[in-house]
C-alpha cells in the first residue's frame, strides 16, 4: 500500500532541491541574495507537486514535469513578494518579507527576476507541447495579476458580493492551482476528457484551499499559521467570511462588519468581536460546508480518470488540504 504522505514528501524534496539550484549567479548580490532567500522560505509546494501528480495521473512520468512544477512555484513566489509590498506585510511563513528585510525597490526587482527565472525553468521541459505549456503559463500570469487587482479594488469598496469574491479568488489563487493541473496533463499527454477532469478537480480544490485560508486566519493557532491571527479582519479584506457575513448580518453585527469592510472599525478587541459575530451568524460552519462540498466535487471529477497511483494520490491530496491546520 502506497504511503501517500511519504510520496508527497519525496516529490516536495525534489522540488526543493531544484529550487535550491535554480539560481546559478551570485552578482549582483542585492538581487540574487534576496531571490535565494525567497525560494528557501519553505512551504507546502502544493502547486509543483500538483503538476507532477497530474502528469502521473494521466499515465506520464512525474519526473518529466519537475521543471514545469518548479516554474509554477517560482511564479507563485513572485506573486507573494509583490503581494507583500502591496499589503505592507512584515512577515511571510514566519520570516521577514523581502521589502522589510531589504527594501521595496529590491523586492520589486527580485519579483521581476523571479518571473524571468520561472520562464527559463519552464522552457527546460522536454515532454508535451512546449508552445501550449507556455501559453497556459502566460495566461496564468495574466489571471493572477487580474485577481490581485480585483483584490485591491475590493478593499476600497464598502461591500462585494459572494459571486465577486469567488471570481476574484478563482483568478488570484485558483488559477495557479488550475494551470498546475493543466500543465501536468499536457506533459503527460492527456486527452481532452482527462484534461477537463483534472482542470475541474484543480479549480475545486483551489477554491476550497482559499476559503480554508480565510477560515484559518480566524481559527488557526498563530505559531502554526506563521502570521498573526485575524490579519484579514484588521486589514478589512473582503474574504469569504466577511462577504458572507455582510449578506446575513443585521443590527449591531451588521454595523460592526460594515466598519471592518470600510476600514473604520475601532481596533480594540476587533478580531475577537468579529470572530464572535461570525460564530453567531454561522459563517464558520458555512465556510467549512463550502470547503467540504468543493472537496467532494474535486474527488468526483477524478472518477473520470483511470484508477492508478497518480489518481489515488490526487484523492489523498484533496483530503490532506481539507484537513490542514495552517
Amino acid at each position: 500500500m502506497t504511503d501517500f504522505l511519504q510520496l508527497y514528501g519525496r516529490y516536495r524534496d525534489i522540488i526543493d532541491r531544484h529550487l535550491a539550484e535554480v539560481i546559478d549567479r551570485d552578482e549582483p548580490v542585492t538581487m540574487y541574495e534576496p531571490a535565494r532567500y525567497v525560494l528557501s522560505g519553505g512551504g507546502k509546494r502544493i502547486r509543483p507537486v500538483l503538476v507532477m501528480l497530474s502528469c502521473q495521473a494521466v499515465g506520464g512520468d512525474p519526473m518529466d514535469a519537475v521543471d514545469a512544477g518548479v516554474a509554477v512555484e517560482i511564479l507563485h513566489n513572485f506573486t507573494l513578494v509583490h503581494d507583500d509590498i502591496m499589503d505592507r506585510a512584515d512577515t511571510r511563513r514566519g520570516r521577514q518579507t523581502v521589502h522589510k528585510k531589504w527594501d521595496e525597490n529590491i523586492a520589486i526587482l527580485v519579483g521581476d527576476e523571479l518571473m524571468g527565472i520561472a520562464y527559463k525553468k519552464l522552457l527546460n521541459t522536454e515532454k508535451g507541447d512546449v508552445r501550449k505549456l507556455t501559453r497556459v503559463f502566460t495566461e496564468g500570469v495574466i489571471e493572477v495579476c487580474e485577481g490581485q487587482s480585483y483584490d485591491k479594488e475590493f478593499e476600497a469598496l464598502p461591500s462585494v458580493t459572494e459571486e465577486q469574491y469567488l471570481m476574484m479568488i478563482a483568478k488570484k489563487t485558483g488559477w495557479l492551482v488550475a494551470i498546475s493541473a493543466e500543465m501536468g496533463a499536457i506533459i503527460g499527454g492527456a486527452d481532452e476528457v482527462k484534461s477537463a477532469a483534472l482542470l475541474e478537480y484543480a479549480r475545486c480544490i483551489g477554491r476550497a484551499f482559499q476559503i480554508q485560508d480565510d477560515l484559518l486566519d480566524v481559527v488557526a493557532e498563530e505559531d502554526k499559521l506563521g502570521k498573526p491571527i485575524g490579519g484579514d479582519i484588521i486589514e478589512g479584506k473582503k474574504t469569504f467570511l466577511l462577504t458572507s457575513a455582510l449578506n446575513r448580518a443585521e443590527g449591531e453585527a451588521l454595523e460592526l462588519l460594515q466598519s471592518v469592510a470600510t476600514h473604520t472599525a475601532e481596533e480594540h478587541d476587533l478580531v475577537a468581536r468579529v470572530t464572535r459575530a461570525y460564530e453567531q451568524l454561522g459563517i464558520l460552519d458555512l465556510a467549512r460546508t463550502r470547503i467540504e462540498q468543493d472537496t467532494h466535487d474535486a474527488l468526483e471529477a477524478l472518477e473520470r480518470l483511470d484508477d492508478n497511483e497518480g489518481r489515488r494520490m490526487l484523492q489523498w491530496f484533496a483530503r490532506m488540504l481539507l484537513e490542514r491546520k495552517h
